[in-house]
């Protein structure tokens, strides 16, 4: 391992690069009329830059050109980013419709799959080893694309992709820390500092956006990173662990997903159901939703490496916990839907038994 004077060299001037590099950005994105126009379904009131992700990308080479890890996977990861980079441009000038940006990113985690980076097997609690077999490329490319999209999603107010992979990114780095992973620990640190530089020109109000080319590019590293850093001992902890890290945009991506089978739309027809929206309908401010969220994804972060540490029973219990607080949560911001609460329903149910039954039979 590098010295650490190497790692925290490398995250500043990933930091300053994003920073420095963020206004050149949002020139080139007015001149070639990368811009994002206000609509009903968005929150901004004027027009808007976007293409910002990469100056994140900027940064971030900056960073590994210090670093320099060696690893086997790396070439295979930067040649997946590079097709998740292009394809980002492309729609932020173009956009491009669902389909096609799905395909590049099947494409993406299939350069870094069939490299031999992905998870084989998992061992599972009570019934031991079990091997994906040729289900593992598969299951790697819709874990990379899932994340991907997951965080692709939850940019819809400002700083909050940036701020939400910033903490998710700190988790993961903390975890790899732990377990040794090299190649994790320097994609981690150079990825947060890029992602805190362009967030000096991101947070509310934002003066650029960053587009789809920072938030597939944000998802996709994500995800990889949490491979390589999260999936060594491919043990039921393991797999559970980035998923309680990235919790924010998993399962917003998922109740959206209910939401739209419930309401009969397609699962790519665009709402304005997701978490964010609804913080925003409930009153909090813009800048309060989006603090709101990033706390929320540091208690989850916090968990799972909480999480990590834990006997299996405890391990257990932690999970059902952490369901129950997300779907109860759902429910009470109405993310999934406003008319269906079920557990809220049946707390009130068992609230209103228990009521009566407190009530005394004759009254004098």
């Amino acid at each position: 391992m590098l010295p650490l004077y190497i790692y925290i060299i490398a995250c500043l001037v990933a930091f300053i690069v994003a920073v420095v590099s963020t206004p050149l950005v949002k020139k080139l994105a007015i001149q070639i009329g990368a811009i994002d126009s206000p609509e009903k379904r968005k929150v901004h009131e004027k027009i808007m830059p976007r293409l910002g992700g990469l100056a994140i990308v900027f940064g971030f080479i900056a960073g590994i050109l210090i670093i320099r890890p060696q690893s086997q996977f790396l070439l295979p990861i930067m040649l997946g980013a590079l097709i998740i980079v292009i394809l980002g441009i492309l729609d932020d000038k173009y956009t491009l419709r669902a389909n096609a940006k799905l395909f590049g990113q099947i494409l993406a985690a299939s350069v870094v799959v069939f490299s031999g980076l992905k998870i084989e097997m998992i061992n599972l609690p009570f019934t031991g080893e079990i091997y994906f077999g040729i289900w593992s490329y598969p299951f790697t490319i819709l874990w990379i694309v899932g994340i991907t999209n997951a965080i692709n999603l939850i940019d819809g107010l400002d700083g909050l992709a940036a701020g939400v992979s910033s903490i998710a990114l700190t988790s993961i780095l903390i975890m790899a820390v732990l377990d040794g992973q090299l190649l994790a620990i320097a994609l981690s640190v150079v990825l947060i500092g890029s992602t805190l530089g362009f967030l000096v020109h991101n947070f509310y109000p934002a003066k650029i956006f960053m587009g789809d080319t920072g938030s597939l590019f944000l998802g996709y590293l994500i995800s990889v990173i949490s491979i390589t850093g999260l999936f060594k001992n491919l043990t039921f902890i393991s797999l559970v662990i980035p998923v309680i890290i990235l919790a924010i945009p998993i399962f917003d991506t998922l109740f959206a997903i209910i939401r739209r089978i419930i309401n009969r739309q397609k699962i790519s027809a665009p709402d304005k159901k997701h978490l964010h929206y609804c913080l925003l309908e409930m009153g909090f401010s813009h800048r309060k939703t989006v603090l709101v969220i990033y706390a929320v994804s540091a208690f989850f972060g916090i968990s799972a490496i909480i999480f990590s540490t834990t006997a299996q029973w405890l391990s257990v219990f932690i999970i059902l916990f952490l369901l129950f607080v997300i779907q109860i949560s759902a429910e009470f911001v109405g993310i999934m839907d406003n008319k269906k609460k079920p557990l809220i329903n049946f707390i009130s149910k068992v609230k209103k038994l228990n009521t009566v039954r407190g009530e005394p039979k004759y009254k004098r």
